[in-house]
C-alpha cells in the first residue's frame, strides 16, 4: 500500500488542542455538557485543525458524477440520461446543493469523472477514461487503470478546491444507479446483509427493490472471490462493484485526511466512498465527521461500522451533499459557541464550587 499515493500516511489529530478545547468548554458559563453534541463537535474540530478557535467558514463542496453500467438492469426508477442531464443543473445554480452552496457562501465545484456527457458542459470539470462504468453484474465494474485514474482524479479535485486553503471539504455526488453500487461495495467490504441495506434508492416499488437485491447477490457471487483475495480488497471492491463517483470520492477523503482537512460526510453513497477509504487507509477515519443519518435504509448500518453518529436525522435522501450541507451551519455555530461564550472568570459567574 505504501507504494501508492493513496497509502501514504494521513495526519494525526492534535492531541494537545483536544485538551486544551476540553479545559475551555469546562470554563464556559453553562453546566458542563450542557450543550451536547455541539461542544464534542467543537472539541474534535480544534483537534483536527490544530487551534484553539476552531472555524468552518472555508468549505469547498466538490460534487463528483458518473454513470452506472448496471442501470441497463432497471435498478433505478429514473434513466440514465438524467446524470447528465443533472450536470448541466449543477452548473446552472438549479441542484439543491447549487442552492444550498449559494446560500450558505459556498464555492461549488462540479467534476465529472465518468458520466455519458460526450461533449464539455459548461462549469463542469471534465477528467474521465470512461463515460460510465460496465454491468458490475455481467463483469467488473472499470478496468484497474480506470480505477487509478479515477483515485488521481478524486485527489486532483481537492487539491484544486482547497488551494487557497478549507476549514472543511464538504463532497457530493450524482450517479443514476448508484445506490445499487453503493450497496454492493458495502455488502462486499462489511459483509452486511443485503436485506438490510438495500432500498428504493431513487423510488423503487418493492417487486423493483427484490430484482435490485437478486442483481446484486448475483455481483458479489461472480466478483467476490477476486474482492477478498486481493491485496487491498477495498481497492478491489471498487473495481469490480462500485461507481467511477464512488471511488473518486473514497480518493479525495483520503487527500483531504493526507492534507490535515476534515471531511463532513454526506448520505449513503458518501458513507460507502467512506468506508471505502478507511479500509483502503485507516488514517483517513478521525477526519471524517458525519452529517445526517438518511432515509435510505442501508445507511444507519454503515454508519454503524463506521462507528459514526450523525448530526441530523432529517429522512433526506438526495445526496448531492445536500444533507452535509444542511449541517453546517450546526458546525458553525458550534464553533462560534466554543470560541465566543464567555468563561465563568470573564463573566464575573459563580462555577460549580461557588468560585467567581
Amino acid at each position: 500500500m505504501t507504494e501508492t499515493w493513496y497509502g501514504q500516511a494521513c495526519g494525526q489529530p492534535s492531541q494537545e488542542y483536544r485538551q486544551r478545547a476540553l479545559l475551555r468548554q469546562r470554563q464556559l458559563t453553562k453546566p458542563e455538557g450542557a450543550l451536547g453534541r455541539l461542544e464534542t463537535l467543537a472539541v474534535e474540530l480544534a483537534a483536527l485543525q490544530g487551534v484553539d478557535q476552531p472555524v468552518a467558514q472555508r468549505v469547498p463542496v466538490v460534487v463528483f458524477a458518473g454513470d452506472h453500467g448496471v442501470t441497463a438492469q432497471g435498478v433505478s426508477a429514473y434513466p440514465a440520461e438524467v446524470t447528465v442531464q443533472m450536470l448541466h443543473n449543477f452548473a446552472g445554480g438549479g441542484a439543491a446543493i447549487a442552492v444550498l452552496a449559494r446560500e450558505l457562501g459556498l464555492p461549488l465545484h462540479v467534476w465529472d469523472v465518468g458520466s455519458r456527457a460526450s461533449s464539455a458542459i459548461a462549469g463542469v470539470v471534465q477528467s474521465k477514461t470512461r463515460q460510465g462504468t460496465d454491468d458490475f453484474s455481467t463483469g467488473p465494474a472499470m478496468t484497474e487503470d480506470d480505477l487509478q485514474a479515477t483515485f488521481d482524479a478524486g485527489r486532483r479535485a481537492v487539491e484544486t478546491a482547497c488551494a487557497e486553503g478549507a476549514d472543511l471539504l464538504v463532497l457530493g455526488e450524482m450517479g443514476i444507479g448508484n445506490t445499487t453500487a453503493a450497496s454492493a461495495l458495502a455488502a462486499a467490504l462489511a459483509q452486511l446483509p443485503l436485506d438490510e441495506l438495500v432500498g428504493a434508492g431513487t423510488g423503487l416499488d418493492a417487486v423493483r427493490m427484490v430484482q435490485k437485491k437478486n442483481l446484486i447477490t448475483r455481483a458479489l457471487n461472480l466478483h467476490g472471490e477476486a474482492i477478498t483475495a486481493a491485496a487491498i480488497p477495498a481497492v478491489a471492491a471498487l473495481q469490480r462493484v462500485g461507481g467511477l463517483e464512488i471511488a473518486a470520492m473514497s480518493a479525495a477523503m483520503i487527500a483531504a485526511a493526507q492534507r490535515g482537512i476534515a471531511v463532513l460526510v454526506d448520505g449513503f453513497i458518501v458513507s460507502a466512498a467512506a468506508l471505502a477509504a478507511v479500509r483502503i487507509n485507516p488514517g483517513v477515519r478521525p477526519w471524517l465527521l458525519f452529517s445526517h443519518q438518511s432515509a435510505e435504509r442501508g445507511h444507519l448500518r454503515l454508519l454503524q461500522t463506521l462507528q459514526a453518529q450523525p448530526l441530523l436525522a432529517l429522512d433526506l435522501r438526495l445526496g448531492e451533499g445536500s444533507g452535509a450541507a444542511l449541517a453546517l451551519p450546526l458546525v458553525r455555530m458550534a464553533c462560534a459557541l466554543h470560541n465566543s461564550m464567555a468563561t465563568f472568570a470573564e463573566a464575573a459567574v459563580a462555577d460549580r464550587d461557588g468560585t467567581p
